[in-house]
Formats: C-alpha cells, sequence, structure tokens
C-alpha cells in the first residue's frame, strides 16, 4: 500500500521525533471513535478552554463541521460538497478539477487524512486571532500528532494526488470565508456600529438607573467580583471575558451567511443611522406601558412578574413536591403563539407548564414510572444543568453531547431518517454533525439578529424597575403605579412598619418586597451554604446565576437556549426518524449536595427524564424561565424559530446529500 503525502515522517527536532516515536502506542489508546467524532470531541473541549461565545462557538462548529463534510464528500460517490466549487456569502471556493485518488491507495484511510488536515489547518489559522490559543490549540495539535500526522507538511495542490494537501486547501479556503463573513474574526468579533440605549447597570448597588425599561441594559459586576475578592473555581482569563459584560456580544451577527435561512426570512431595518438584518422576524416584544390597569392583561408585566414569582421556588424547604417523569410532563402538543394561550400554557404560582402527559413508553409499551423530587431542587438542578456558560462547551455543544450519548445506547441505529440499512460510523457523524450544526449556525444568526435590533430588556433590569417604581394594584395605597409590580399576598408586598426590611429610620417603608431567592450575598461559600427564598426587595432582585456571571452580555428577546434547543431537538427527530429517545427514555442523573455551583444542592439525588428530544428542548427552555434569564415572551418565540431552522437546515443538507444544491 502506497504512503499517502502528509502523514507521519520522521522530522530532525528532538521534541517532535520524541513525540512521534510514541505515535503508534498514542494512536491505539484513542478511542474507539470515528476521525470525525474525534475532531468534534477535540472541539467541544476547546470551547471549555475558551470565552464563553454562544455565537462564536456556533460558527466554529459550523465550519468545522462543514470542512469535515466537504473532505469527506469528495470521496462520495453521491454528496456534493459545500463550500467546493461553490459561492457562500459571496465567497468563490475554487475547485476546478476533481480529486483524483491515485491508484491503490486505501479510500477510507485517505479520507481520514483528508479530514484531519482540512480541520487542523482551519482551526490553526483561525485560532491565532483568539486570546486563548495556546489554551484551545493543545488539544487539537495533540489529537493531530496522536494520529500520525505532519503539523510542517503544509502543501495545498490536491492535484498531485495528495489526501493531506487535499485537506490542507479545503481548511485554507474556509478560513479565508471565515475573514470575510461578516464576524469580524481579525477584529475579535468586535461590533462596529452597535451602541447601547441604556447606562450599565450594576447589580450590587440597589435597583437600576435604566432609562428605557423596554430596552436590555449592558451589566458591570467589576466592582463586584472585587467586593467579593473573585472566585477561585475560575481563571484569570474567565473572569477577563466575564467582566466584560458592558459589550453586547455579536450585535451584528445577522450579517452573516447562514446555511439555510432564505432572502426571503431577511428583513432589513435602521435605526439611529445603524442597518440592522434580521432573520425570521417575529414583530416586537411586549413593551411596558402606563395604559393597562390589570397586570394580567398586560404582557410585560406578567412575563416579568412570572420570573419573579419563579424564583420564589427554588428552595427544597417549602416541601413542594412534583412528578417530573414522562408520564407527567409529557410534550406540549405545539407551541402557543398569543400572550392569551401563554398564560394557559405557563404555570404563574407554581411553575412549569401545562403539558400533556405519556400514557405508556411507546418502546416497552409500559407506562412510565412516576418520578417525584422536591420542586426547589428541580428548577435549581435544570438551571445549572442547562446554563451552559462558562467552563462549558455552550448551548450547541451540550446538545451534540447529548447525541453522542444517545449513540450509544444499546437499541441506537445509525438509519438515516430512521430508515433503510445502517450507514457505516465515519458516514453518519459526517452527515450528523453536517446537518446539526448548520441549525445551530442559523439559530445563532437568527436569534442573535431579532436580540441586536429588538434590543430587549433583561429580568434583572425589568423587575427592579417596577419594583423601584412602587406597585401598580391599589392606588389608594402606598407607592402606587402604573408601572409598578402587582401586589400578590405571599408573593410582592409593600415593606410595612416593623417589617425587618424596613431597615434603620423606616428607610425602606412603602418599597415594594419579593418572596425569591435571596441572592449571591447569602452564600460565602457555595460548597457548604445555601441562600434559600426569603422576602427581598424588589429592588436588589439577582436571578439564579453564579454571582460572576448575573445575567448574559446581550438582548433578551428571543432566547438563543430556546432557538438552539428546540431546532436541536427537531433535527435529531428528523435525523433518527424518530421523536423519542432510544428505549423511549433517557436519564441524567444529578448527585445531591455536590452538584449546585451556585449554591449547595440539591439536597437530594435527582434523576432528570426524557421521552422525547422535545420533551429535553421543553427542560432546557424552562431553565432559564427558573434561572432569572428569560421571560415567556423571551422563550416561546425563540421555540418557534427554532422549529422553522430545523426544517430548512434539514431540507438544504438533504441536497447536498443527495448530490444537488439550492
Amino acid at each position: 500500500m502506497k504512503q499517502m503525502p502528509g502523514t507521519r515522517k520522521w522530522i530532525a527536532f528532538p521534541l517532535l521525533l520524541l513525540l512521534f516515536c510514541n505515535m503508534p502506542l498514542k494512536a491505539q489508546m484513542l478511542p474507539q471513535h470515528t476521525v470525525a467524532r474525534k475532531w468534534m470531541n477535540t472541539l467541544l473541549g476547546s470551547f471549555k478552554l475558551g470565552l464563553s461565545r454562544p455565537t462564536v462557538n456556533a460558527r466554529n462548529m459550523f465550519h468545522v463541521s462543514a470542512t469535515m463534510y466537504d473532505a469527506w464528500a469528495v470521496y462520495d460517490g453521491k454528496a456534493v460538497p459545500y463550500f467546493l466549487g461553490n459561492t457562500i456569502g459571496g465567497f468563490e471556493f475554487p475547485y476546478p478539477k476533481p480529486f483524483q485518488l491515485p491508484e491503490g491507495m486505501n479510500a477510507d484511510s485517505a479520507k481520514d487524512v483528508t479530514i484531519s488536515y482540512a480541520v487542523h489547518t482551519l482551526l490553526t489559522k483561525r485560532f491565532r486571532f483568539y486570546g486563548s490559543k495556546t489554551r484551545m490549540m493543545d488539544g487539537i495539535d495533540s489529537l493531530f500528532l496522536a494520529l500520525g500526522h505532519d503539523p510542517f507538511f503544509d502543501a495545498m495542490d490536491y492535484t498531485s494526488g495528495s489526501p493531506a494537501a487535499l485537506g490542507n486547501y479545503i481548511g485554507t479556503k474556509v478560513f479565508e470565508f471565515g475573514l470575510q463573513d461578516g464576524s469580524k474574526e481579525e477584529d475579535r468579533f468586535e461590533n462596529e456600529s452597535y451602541e447601547p440605549r441604556n447606562p450599565t447597570i450594576r447589580p450590587d448597588l440597589p435597583g437600576t438607573n435604566i432609562r428605557f425599561p423596554n430596552l436590555w441594559q449592558p451589566i458591570l459586576i467589576r466592582h463586584y467580583m472585587d467586593k467579593r475578592k473573585g472566585d477561585p473555581s475560575l481563571k484569570d482569563w474567565q473572569l477577563l471575558a466575564i467582566n466584560n459584560q458592558d459589550v453586547f456580544l455579536s450585535a451584528e451577527w445577522g450579517q452573516l451567511p447562514p446555511f439555510a435561512l432564505n432572502p426571503t426570512d431577511r428583513k432589513t431595518y435602521r435605526r439611529n443611522g445603524m442597518e440592522f438584518t434580521t432573520y425570521l422576524d417575529p414583530g416586537a416584544p411586549p413593551m411596558l406601558r402606563e395604559d393597562r390597569a390589570d397586570w394580567t392583561k398586560d404582557p410585560y408585566k406578567w412575563g416579568f412578574v412570572l420570573v419573579g414569582l419563579w424564583s420564589g421556588q427554588l428552595d427544597p424547604d417549602d416541601g413542594k413536591m412534583i412528578d417530573i417523569s414522562p408520564g407527567a410532563i409529557g410534550n406540549l402538543p405545539d407551541y402557543p403563539r398569543s400572550f392569551q394561550d401563554y398564560a394557559q400554557c405557563y404555570n404563574l404560582m407554581n411553575g412549569g407548564i401545562r403539558a400533556t402527559s405519556l400514557k405508556l413508553n411507546p418502546k416497552t409499551k409500559k407506562p412510565y414510572s412516576p418520578n417525584r423530587v422536591l420542586r426547589g431542587d428541580y428548577a435549581r438542578a435544570i438551571a445549572e444543568y442547562w446554563v451552559d456558560g462558562v467552563n462549558t462547551v455552550t448551548p450547541m455543544g451540550h446538545w451534540i453531547e447529548l447525541f453522542h450519548k444517545t449513540m450509544e445506547h444499546p437499541e441506537f441505529r445509525r438509519k438515516w431518517k430512521g430508515k433503510g440499512k445502517e450507514l457505516a460510523p465515519l458516514d453518519w457523524d459526517i452527515r450528523c454533525y453536517f446537518t446539526i450544526s448548520g441549525a445551530m449556525h442559523d439559530a445563532a444568526i437568527a436569534a442573535w439578529s431579532i436580540k441586536a435590533y429588538y434590543d430587549y430588556v433583561r429580568p434583572i433590569s425589568a423587575i427592579r424597575f417596577m419594583g423601584g417604581k412602587g406597585q401598580c394594584t391599589h392606588p389608594e395605597k402606598a407607592s402606587w403605579h402604573p408601572q409598578g409590580l402587582p401586589l400578590i399576598p405571599g408573593c410582592i408586598e409593600l415593606v410595612e412598619k416593623n417589617d425587618p426590611l424596613a431597615g434603620e429610620d423606616h428607610a425602606h417603608l412603602g418599597k415594594i418586597k419579593m418572596w425569591s431567592w435571596k441572592g449571591p450575598d447569602a452564600v460565602a461559600d457555595p460548597k457548604t451554604d445555601r441562600a434559600g427564598v426569603g422576602w427581598i426587595l424588589a429592588e436588589n432582585w439577582w436571578p439564579y446565576q453564579r454571582y460572576s456571571f448575573v445575567t448574559p452580555s446581550f438582548a433578551g428577546y428571543v432566547s438563543g437556549h430556546s432557538t438552539f434547543s428546540v431546532a436541536a431537538a427537531e433535527m435529531l427527530t428528523y435525523i433518527t426518524g424518530d421523536p423519542f429517545f432510544p428505549g423511549g427514555l433517557a436519564e441524567v442523573t444529578i448527585p445531591a449536595q455536590t452538584f449546585l455551583e451556585f449554591e449547595k444542592g440539591p439536597s437530594k439525588e435527582i434523576t432528570l427524564q426524557w421521552a422525547t428530544y422535545r420533551a429535553a428542548a421543553n427542560e432546557v427552555c424552562l431553565s432559564r424561565l427558573w434561572g432569572g434569564i428569560h421571560p415567556p415572551c423571551d422563550d416561546m418565540v425563540g421555540r418557534l424559530m427554532g422549529v422553522q431552522i430545523a426544517e430548512k437546515a434539514f431540507r438544504q443538507a438533504t441536497y447536498y446529500l443527495s448530490g444537488k444544491t439550492r
């Protein structure tokens, strides 16, 4: 068998010579996965070491997946490349002469070589712009060497018949494409024109200095971090990212060329001299007004009040038990599209949604066993399990990892759309990554295009603003204001005489108090302390998040988590041809007392359970409400966008896989 150009050879440098001498052993020790899965796992590992940027990670995941797809498609007898020979976003990918594999060279081995060189070349060139390059490249370089490849082989003349040169060519062209795709990668993804219209909020100070209560407010936590003297679990480079939350992440992401979104999905607006490109525009979110006397009919107040009320459910000491089995929660038969439907869907006072239950597991034909847990444990556990922030693979990576686990189920079969013969492992992995990551890339583009244009407020600003205005229920009582919070006995009340919150000289008399999570100041050590729930001043309300994070550094509407997760769930349903997890049930165990990072907990072990991919996505969406990050309008509109994105992305991927282009 001929040696493939670009594979391992002796190099006259002692360190690399030593590494290469050990390559066969290292290669044998690698997990028995396809080369595509090895590169995907390594990419996800790099996400944990870089800055927590969901948009940037979605783009990288798609570009890597599409790069692997092209490297694979060149050898496939039916599929056509996505990049090679096409023009994407105005950028041409020349491919005048099809690649010819030299006679006698093994095609399967050649595919692996082309894939590895393509990915390594792309990431080596791309990550040089990242401040976290060294950390992120460690695993990437290690895998490349462990696979037996030569990091000094940089030829790109694929007409020579070199699989490695073909990989270098593909990786280089995708890198060049990324330099002009609108992401401003060379400038570290900085915004060109966007400016926030509200001053920065300091969560360590009471209230908010917000001017426009319908618009996003940047957040500054440097002072609070100084007060807390930092979090020893976070490294300096992570603190740098976290403290930079007064900048809107990816405010101009709508300019990027999408995978499957069409020109008919796009609208262009102008505001203050700046042009905004949006995709799948759902229309404006609810706005705070003064002419609605009944807060239950005011979508703005109802939505943000719900977030405040759910914050009061984050304590297992209230003894509230709920059944989280598929036999109790089940699925939403459809997503509501109006505020009136929201009120019927979300349970305002008790948390969760009113969903249809599943009587039987369709795989076993047996009922789902009850799974009763403390609501305060469950709500906190899912808020942290799905948070996907600092030190994580971020939302799209979480879904890839969940899919990896799904594929390890003994009943899982690699049948595309659930039909026909099982695919070879590499063919399956390439198809799945290309299809799923295409949807994730479009989810980031669409969601952030809407975030930037509508520039919508986050709960920390909205709740503090309304609480600072007073109460809107009784004009004859103290602190009445039409933009205030409603009074709800046991949940939202006035501070009266002899109230512990009244303070010295009754400084807080007449202010609004809420029954909510007490916030990070009540947690000295998250390994041993639990803040719990109690009465706090509304002007001091905090979301249930890490104190070194507080709330994301971009507008709320629409929810990125909802868009990503529903798109992923729908895509997995398309790919597998089945809405259910293998065996009709997927489970994740949350250990007692050691899992939570924001405070100690949960008090008892919890097993998260989902029958369907959509049920898992539903839990993600609800986790952002219990976590204090989104109101229902952000969530549900994001879900509906996710459904549309998945349908478009799967159809687009199918064109390429079947030998066609759009």
